[in-house]
């Protein structure tokens, strides 16, 4: 009989539960699991019972964390002594990249036995390159969601890395013409410093939103766990906004789109590959403007850094004000070329993320995972 495969996978945000998920539904379709960890929505519809709300690990910036940190050190340590003492097969970290890196090192000197993988490589491209050989004695592989992250782990000494492309390729909508009216789609972002840095700037804005030539309603695509503060906040905006939070609507919703304005992340790539043109912002706090600066303010939205030119406008700024966000949204709507542009390049994108880069083409996770789980019997890292 066919042992199962022990699985610890954890997700400590939404685009992370999603990229889980996918990982969890495709080893079930080739192995009998026994699964446990931290996750959320998504996660939950894959059977899994998290140990603790995935909310108490998504924060973003110095400010939040500084504000969650008691909280980060107690799950950190609830989530480590959890693991030694089922010592899983495979643990399987998706993103949440800070966490990871000590939950990894708490694991290996606590005498964790079995496998440790980090699902979606840190932006060891963009910043802090002295990372990437710092995490190869913490996992035996990288799973990458940007085909060209392998050969940058390779180049700096990083663990094992190979490119497994994303979920969102699988809601890949093939559009080729920009639309002439439409929703106006908004996404704020999902976690509490972002939503609260962002909701107010499109309240204020969204009456010459709806007013825009072309615009035929507003929707805010969301998650489930967030309708209800969301439905609170726009009961009391200006205009009638749509809120979308289930999954099956979303095609549609992608579908009929004319633009969008999104906050940086995960999402940004989700509506590129459902073809919608969009205006990319983000809200900084002081910290991170000051990280931003010290880059040369460098490109934020996936597809601008996958593709390796400015694709999309993108406004980050501390503070972001209604003016730039306004004139951004102004000049995208009123611009049928520049929608088109943009869906152009999308399609260029899509072949890009379905393919991969030479040598390393798309694999698939649950393969690697159980590659690595059947060769446990092997030295880590060789």
């Amino acid at each position: 009989m066919t042992r199962k495969l022990r699985l610890f996978i954890l997700a400590g945000e939404p685009s992370g539960d999603r990229i889980a998920a996918d990982l969890v539904a495709r080893l079930r379709h080739r192995v009998e699991l026994e699964l446990a960890g931290v996750g959320g929505d998504e996660l939950a519809g894959q059977g899994l019972r998290s140990l603790y709300p995935m909310n108490d690990l998504a924060v973003m910036g110095v400010t939040d964390v500084i504000l969650n940190l008691p909280r980060l050190l107690w799950r950190l340590e609830q989530t480590a002594r959890a693991i030694l003492a089922a010592q899983p097969d495979i643990v399987v970290l998706v993103d949440a990249q800070d966490f990871s890196r000590l939950l990894a090192g708490r694991l290996r000197r606590g005498g964790y036995r079995g496998r440790l993988v980090l699902y979606v490589a840190p932006s060891v491209w963009g910043r802090n390159p002295e990372r990437a050989a710092a995490l190869r004695p913490l996992f035996d592989a990288v799973l990458a969601v940007l085909p060209f992250e392998p050969a940058v782990m390779e180049r700096l000494g990083g663990p094992p890395t190979c490119y497994v492309g994303h979920p969102a390729l699988r809601e890949r909508i093939e559009r080729t013409g920009a639309r002439d009216s439409g929703s106006l789609l908004l996404l704020p972002g999902s976690r509490a410093g972002e939503l609260r840095r962002h909701l107010p700037i499109l309240k204020a804005l969204s009456p010459r939103l709806a007013a825009m030539p072309g615009v035929t309603g507003i929707a805010l695509p969301t998650l489930p766990r967030l309708r209800p503060r969301l439905e609170k906040e726009l009961a009391l905006w200006p205009v009638s906004v749509r809120l979308v939070d289930r999954r099956e609507e979303r095609r549609d919703l992608y579908e009929g789109a004319l633009a969008a304005i999104c906050v940086s992340g995960t999402a940004t790539l989700e509506l590129a590959l459902a073809g919608v043109p969009m205006v990319v912002i983000y809200a900084l706090d002081r910290h991170q403007a000051r990280v931003f600066r010290r880059l040369g303010r460098p490109p934020v939205s996936l597809p601008n850094i996958i593709l390796g030119r400015p694709v999309l406008p993108e406004i980050v700024a501390a503070p972001l004000t209604v003016e730039q966000v306004g004139g951004g949204a102004t000049a995208l709507l009123g611009d049928k070329k520049a929608r088109q542009n943009q869906v152009d390049a999308f399609g260029e994108l899509a072949r890009l993320m379905e393919a991969g880069q030479a040598p390393h083409e798309r694999e698939d996770p649950a393969v690697r995972i159980l590659d690595l789980w059947r060769d446990q019997r092997l030295p880590i890292g060789s």
